[in-house]
């Protein structure tokens, strides 16, 4: 058996030139691995605690060497001598040591990187694929929580980023995303290729049309400053068009709406000219407005992260047709996806391994999930990494979905070229 012999980190930079972690790792056998930490610019209040130094002489206070020290000095000597294959057990001692209910101590940055890395060697020492690995881990949280039924890899649909506002683009919409969600291709690498496609036509509808067609937000997604989210869901399905393909049968729409972002504890205030605060009822008339006239298959973060009863509410009206995602809602955590399991508040799950901490926390999440049927979508963040393990944990945990990004960005096309080399060995 193999053991981990030797943990250091260090501090490099995400997509956004802001520090982040990197975590390496060695086993007694040789093997090494690393690990790289994304960081989300739309943050929910329940997501575990990013460590960050307040220095502000160094990258405005952004600096995670306090996070690299608790890697060196505490996370690190404490996986010494564990094996990187017993997951839960490596995870529940980094757990432990942080004692804290949202990983404020030692940072969740600094566990995470612990928990990836260790998942990497695993697979590397073991010699296999890292999502084989990640089936495998995923078996055994079902087993943990007696929701049986083994599952095989299995490739997700994406879910691309077309047209991008919120904090992803400065705000020129209040709406975060407008994305495109190949449901009607044969396998992953021609829905890959209709991604492709309709992005490129996008960006020439939106120049053509007088628009910054080549202004592109964080993860990629055109950024220009429409009228309304109405006019960037028409242009979405424009693009589909020009692309030969059929909206709503082919590619569909998905929205992140974000929500929480522009609620102010009673009313959602858009910011578009005219715009009047509205009520969750309000709120929800125009989502359900969105969705009969558009080809939409999935709305995430519709409503507010604490607007429970809303939540409810928007369910009973597009959950029969809609995947209705929660992202702040859940912050991939399962006590908040157990409850709204309980009160039916949504019907799928957004997956951000960082939003919860450790490679444990985040297969029980989706094991709850899957066990009440919900849809499992696993995503990037806007501050991302070369790093591609979400890759490998929306394929070995058989996720319905991956949610990455555009294809404008190499840290977003690192994941999708790693989801072509992983479909030429599991098919579709």
């Amino acid at each position: 058996m193999a053991a981990i012999a030797k943990v250091r980190a260090r501090e490099v930079l995400d997509s956004r030139g802001r520090p982040t972690v990197e975590v390496e790792i060695a086993a007694s056998d040789g093997s090494v691995a690393s690990a790289l930490v994304p960081s989300g610019a739309s943050t929910g209040t329940a997501e575990a605690c990013e460590l960050r130094d307040g220095d502000a002489a160094r990258y405005d206070g952004l600096g995670v060497l306090r996070a690299v020290e608790n890697v060196e000095r505490v996370l690190g000597p404490a996986a010494t001598g564990l094996d990187p294959a017993d997951q839960e057990t490596i995870d529940r001692r980094l757990l432990e040591l942080d004692g804290t209910a949202n990983k404020s101590r030692l940072g969740a940055n600094a566990v995470l990187g612990v928990s990836l890395a260790a998942a990497h060697l695993a697979a590397a020492s073991s010699r296999v694929p890292l999502y084989r690995h990640f089936c495998e881990l995923w078996q055994r949280a079902a087993g943990r929580f007696g929701t049986g039924g083994k599952k095989a890899p299995r490739m997700p649909v994406p879910m691309t980023n077309m047209i991008s506002g919120g904090l992803h683009a400065g705000g020129n919409l209040d709406f975060q995303d407008f994305l495109v969600v190949p449901h009607g291709a044969a396998d992953f690498p021609t829905g890959l290729e209709w991604i492709v496609r309709i992005y490129r036509r996008l960006g020439r509808l939106l120049s053509e049309a007088g628009y910054e067609g080549r202004l592109v937000g964080d993860e990629g997604g055109y950024g220009p400053r429409l009228e309304d989210h109405r006019q960037a869901a028409q242009f979405v399905v424009r693009a589909i068009e020009a692309a030969k393909l059929r909206p709503g049968q082919d590619a569909s729409l998905a929205i992140d709406v974000a929500s929480t972002h522009f609620f102010d504890g009673r009313h959602y205030r858009l910011s578009l000219p005219g715009a009047v605060p509205l009520s969750s009822a309000e709120m929800i008339e125009l989502l359900v407005e969105l969705a009969t006239h558009f080809p939409v298959v999935s709305i995430e973060d519709g409503l507010a992260e604490e607007d429970w009863f809303g939540w409810q509410e928007l369910c009973q009206r597009l959950g029969d047709r809609v995947r209705l995602v929660g992202d702040d809602l859940f912050a991939t955590n399962a006590e908040r996806v157990k409850h709204g399991i309980e009160l039916q508040a949504a019907n799928s799950v957004l997956v951000k391994m960082n939003q919860v901490g450790t490679v444990t926390e985040t297969l029980e999440t989706m094991v709850l999930a899957d066990a009440a049927g919900w849809q499992r979508v696993v995503s990037a963040r806007s501050g991302e990494t070369e790093d591609a393990s979400i890759a490998d944990l929306a394929v070995g945990t058989a996720a319905q979905h991956i949610k990455i990004g555009s294809v404008a960005r190499s840290e977003r096309l690192a994941k999708y070229n790693r989801l072509l080399r992983i479909a030429e060995e599991v098919g579709g």
